[in-house]
């Protein structure tokens, strides 16, 4: 009979409850929301099956493999769109598809309607879009082991993921191997509380007043390492939560407080591993593979561990891009390949007790340090100024005009504000004319660069106007490309969230607000204007000048015109040389002149 005398003896499998004959096992989840086991005295036969199927138990007994080594690959799928929308490479949809293809199922992890996180298994390949992409969450096994029992007597083809004690505990549970199931684990960091990351939710509900409809960890729109969750609410609102400033992703890398108790003495580290195939991101892919197998979309790093692995992994390589790559080089950054998740670093248990009365937002702001947070050492200050020192010798070279533009905007011009040492400046390149009324306003948080250039040699001019009480506010780094022509008239604001810019010849025209989300990119000869230059038509309701609102990473591409009153939403994409006048939904493309959706529910990296 299962008896534990501490959490840290349970994994959280539920393999016991599955196997219990007299379903004497329940399973109660504790304050932390971690579930454990409950013997029912009264049904319990002592037939110590529970025991004999537990991986920690038998975990001596569990850890063998049928290679002295495992072969290790980086790889991705071929197809763009699926290496896009997975959380790594790509490998577990070409695992998955070879399983589908052969009139077999396939097993893993998929979000609940509230996002929780449960076991699923099917034969159908629509289900593998809900398979496919990591959740961070302890999932919900109950069911697993009997199904996959089931099926694999019955002699259908069966591939399961799960984390290494899940997969453990299923070796436990069939007592021996199947040649028809292949058991794909991963490299597991740690198993994240479904109370905290439901909380977490909450707090974001709270925030943006709406209800979460989507969640995607590891989104790549921004790119692959910037750990960016993607969420979406009821209201049409749209969430990039960078790895910087998200304060689940922060506490569960920085804190491990987010974690199960036994994650601290993981027993299913290191070698031999207990599937047949290991999957994992390839942390370090830019200095070990070319930009062929990187390009900040995601590399999978491919552990083959078995024989029976060896031969279902070669049967996929039509569909994948991969060269094998020495052990040693996915140790550096992979070390929860090996090595057990450290003792979190605040009070867990005052934490939880905090998080039962208090929201996420409050606790996360006492326990969690964020990047963003941290005040700004003297040594990166020093360094800050010596890096604008550096940008200012790239872009003036010779030209002494230049020099003095660079130091009069950024230290002697009242009208500039920035702040060098903590890399707030503006970097202006040679042949930029820059006009400022004595009373507008540049307002500059992160590296604003004026007049960049694609070609060193080029004399083509940038220009930039501020007119009397007008203001540019850039709050990150942004671009404004060479032979772009930006106008701000007498008291209006363009203001510009940063990350991103501008290509070669853009014009922007504001005269009342101009707003460009986080993210959006520009393409050459783009044409924003809120205003139609004091042409007055005689027509009802007529206004020379309309806001004009551009969505977070959206994509306006080469010729298009944005013109007075035009709304695009997150993540669009606006076709070569379409005219926008009015509101254009997040996440479709538009083309044509007026632009009309021709796509709908489109993502894109640059």
């Amino acid at each position: 009979m299962i008896n534990l005398s501490s959490k840290e003896q349970c994994c959280g499998c539920k393999a016991c409850g599955d196997v219990c004959p007299k379903k004497a096992i329940s399973f109660k989840t504790d304050i932390e929301g971690f579930w454990y086991p409950e013997v029912d005295q009264n049904l319990c036969i002592d037939c110590k099956l529970c025991e004999k199927v537990c991986p920690i138990i038998n975990i001596d007994s569990l850890k063998k493999n049928d290679l002295p080594q495992s072969e290790c690959h980086a790889a991705i799928h071929k197809n763009i769109e699926i290496r896009f929308d997975s959380t790594s490479g790509g490998l577990f949809s070409a695992l998955a598809e070879a399983t589908y293809k052969a009139g077999g199922y396939v097993g893993g992890a998929i979000f609940t309607e509230d996002y929780g996180v449960k076991f699923f298994i099917s034969n159908n390949k629509k289900d593998l879009s809900t398979l496919r992409s990591s959740k961070y969450l302890q999932s919900d096994t109950e069911g697993l082991y009997i199904a996959v029992r089931d099926l694999v007597k019955a002699g259908e083809r069966v591939l399961v993921c799960g984390s290494p004690c899940q997969m453990a505990a299923l070796r436990a549970f069939l007592k021996k191997d199947y040649e028809n199931l292949i058991i794909v684990d991963f490299i597991c960091r740690g198993t994240n509380s479904p109370k905290v990351f439901r909380k977490y939710l909450d707090y974001l509900e709270d925030r943006f007043g709406s209800k979460v409809v989507y969640y995607k960890a590891k989104n790549k729109e921004l790119g692959w390492r910037q750990l960016t969750s993607k969420i979406r609410f009821a209201n049409g609102q749209t969430l990039y939560d960078t790895r910087d400033i998200n304060y689940f992703t922060v506490g569960y890398l920085n804190t491990g407080v987010y974690s199960r108790p036994s994650c601290y003495d993981c027993k299913f580290k290191d070698f031999p591993r207990i599937s047949d195939i290991t999957l994992a991101d390839l942390w370090g892919a830019e200095k070990i593979v070319g930009k062929d197998l990187d390009g900040d979309m995601g590399t999978s790093l491919v552990m083959v561990n078995s024989q029976k692995g060896m031969k279902y992994f070669e049967s996929i390589k039509a569909s994948i891009n991969e060269q094998i790559i020495p052990f040693k080089s996915v140790l550096a950054k992979n070390p929860a390949l090996v090595k057990p998740l450290n003792p979190p670093l605040v009070d867990r248990e005052q934490f939880y007790k905090d998080l039962d009365s208090s929201s996420f937002g409050a606790v996360a702001k006492k326990y969690i340090s964020r990047p963003i947070d941290s005040p700004i050492s003297s040594k990166r200050k020093l360094k800050n100024i010596l890096g604008f020192v550096k940008a200012v010798i790239r872009v003036s070279g010779f030209s002494l005009s230049t020099w003095w533009k660079n130091i009069y905007y950024n230290l002697l011009c009242s009208r500039v504000h920035t702040t060098i040492s903590l890399k707030h400046y503006v970097l202006i390149s040679k042949h930029v004319v820059l006009e400022l009324h004595p009373k507008s306003c540049l307002k500059v948080n992160g590296i604003l660069k004026i007049g960049e250039k694609k070609f060193a040699n080029s004399k083509l001019e940038t220009r930039v106007l501020i007119e009397d009480g007008a203001t540019w506010q850039v709050d990150d780094d942004w671009v404004l490309f060479y032979g772009s022509d930006l106008e701000i008239f007498k008291n209006a604001l363009f203001h510009v969230e940063g990350i991103g810019g501008t290509n070669i010849n853009s014009t922007i025209i504001c005269g009342e607000h101009i707003h460009f989300g986080r993210g959006v990119m520009i393409g050459r000869a783009v044409t924003i204007r809120d205003n139609n230059g004091n042409h007055y038509i005689a027509r009802r309701g007529y206004k020379n000048t309309r806001p004009v609102h551009i969505g977070q990473h959206a994509w306006l591409c080469e010729g298009c015109t944005i013109i007075a009153g035009a709304k695009i939403g997150d993540g669009a994409i606006i076709g070569a040389k379409a005219l926008v006048a009015s509101a254009v939904p997040a996440f479709t493309m538009v083309a044509g002149n007026p632009a009309q959706v021709v796509d709908e529910d489109v993502y894109w990296k640059y």
